[in-house]
Formats: C-alpha cells, sequence, structure tokens
C-alpha cells in the first residue's frame, strides 16, 4: 500500500530554513508515512532548488503567489492526505508516530504554533494562536494543515497570493481541528520588525482581508511593492 502523505511546501528564497523543515520530516518517510515530497517554488534565486534536489522533491516552479503554488502542489499529488507546510516550519520530534492515530478523513486539521524564539512576546503570541485557532476557527498557514485529498476536492483551493490560509480555513469552518503536535516556526520577521509591530500588521491584514479588500492590494502592502 503507497505511503499516504503528500507534502507540499511553497518556497520562494528558502534555502536558510528548509532545511530543518526537511529534517523534520525524515521520520515520516522512515515510518512509511510519506509518498512524496512536492516543492512549488516562486521564482528563487538561491540554493531552493538544489536542497529540493538533494532530497528527491518534486520541484515544481512557477510565478510567486503562495495560493497558488499550493494549488498547483495539490495537482500535482497523489497522496491520499495532503499536508501543507511552509518552508521555515518544522513537526515536533515523534509526530509520525501520533499523527496517524488521531485523524478521521471526515476533518482537517492543523497544529500548534510554536516560535523558534525565547521571546516572552512568543509565548503570548503562540497562546493567542491557540485561541483563534480552536475558538474562532482561524488557524494561519505557520500552523500547517492536513486534509484529506476526498475532503479537499470539495472546495477549491484558494489560489490567491495572501491570506490564502484564512480562506482555507474559512471553507473548512466547524470541520478544522488542532492535533497536539507542535509546528516549530521562524520568528524573524517579528525580529526584524518588531513583535508588536509586525502583530499589528498581521492583523491589519487580516481585518482588511475579512472587509473584503483586494487581496492583490494587501499583498502589496505586505510585502511592500
Amino acid at each position: 500500500m503507497p505511503a499516504p502523505f503528500s507534502i507540499i511546501i511553497p518556497t520562494l528564497n528558502s534555502e536558510c530554513e528548509l532545511s530543518e523543515t526537511l529534517r523534520s520530516l525524515f521520520e515520516g518517510i522512515e515510518n512509511n508515512l510519506i509518498r512524496e515530497l512536492i516543492i512549488s517554488d516562486g521564482g528563487s534565486n538561491d540554493k531552493t532548488k538544489i536542497i529540493a534536489n538533494e532530497v528527491g522533491a518534486i520541484f515544481i516552479e512557477g510565478p510567486f503567489s503562495r495560493g497558488l503554488q499550493i494549488s498547483k502542489g495539490i495537482d500535482k499529488s497523489k497522496g491520499d492526505w495532503i499536508l501543507i507546510l511552509h518552508a521555515d516550519t518544522n513537526l515536533s520530534l515523534n509526530w509520525s508516530a501520533k499523527i496517524m492515530q488521531k485523524i478521521d478523513k471526515n476533518f482537517a486539521y492543523h497544529f500548534k504554533l510554536k516560535f523558534k524564539s525565547k521571546s516572552a512576546f512568543a509565548r503570548i503570541l503562540e497562546y493567542w494562536a491557540q485561541v483563534r485557532s480552536n475558538l474562532l476557527g482561524l488557524p494561519y498557514g505557520d500552523q500547517g494543515f492536513l486534509i484529506h485529498r476526498d475532503l479537499l476536492d470539495t472546495k477549491e483551493f484558494p489560489k490567491i497570493p495572501i491570506m490564502e490560509d484564512v480562506a482555507l480555513a474559512g471553507k473548512f469552518r466547524g470541520k478544522i481541528k488542532s492535533l497536539d503536535i507542535l509546528a516549530h516556526t521562524s520568528a524573524e520577521k517579528y525580529h526584524t520588525n518588531g513583535w508588536l509591530a509586525q502583530s499589528m500588521i498581521n492583523f491589519f491584514i487580516l481585518v482588511q482581508y475579512l472587509m473584503g479588500k483586494d487581496v492583490h492590494l494587501l499583498y502589496k502592502i505586505y510585502y511592500k511593492n
């Protein structure tokens, strides 16, 4: 029987974090969970492709738009379960031993956010992420998504450049659950911009999206294009 998971990772100049993310997935290969690894790249000019080729990943190239990149990866995938991870997010040790005992194909899942930071602000935002995810049903992409193909096929994946995670969570409102597995995520933007400033930016973009603002405009604002 083929391994059940297709791993999809959207990338853009991800060489600094991608190797650690891939190392966290090796146990899934050892436990016969991972059928394929798909790297969907948005135009990297660093060593992202070299790293992907070194581990035997399927490498897809195209324009940068995270929703579109993930959608292209899903179209290429063959596994029964689709596991979407950001390039700077790695799963906690023994995730592969826990995961199959807790999942039901009729639900979508996310992991528990854990920043790669010792800051007290990181702990506050991790708590807020749990509240936002469990009470409001709004996990973000840095928490990962695990969705069975049959359930995913009932909804079109949002092919948008930003807020694709919130749009996806909205499609599965009431059918998305948290797994007791940590998603260790980079805090680089918070360290660079400041925890409060980056949090305010994220909140502003979320509110503007929920108000119906154009995602392409929000993309330009967020990435300062």
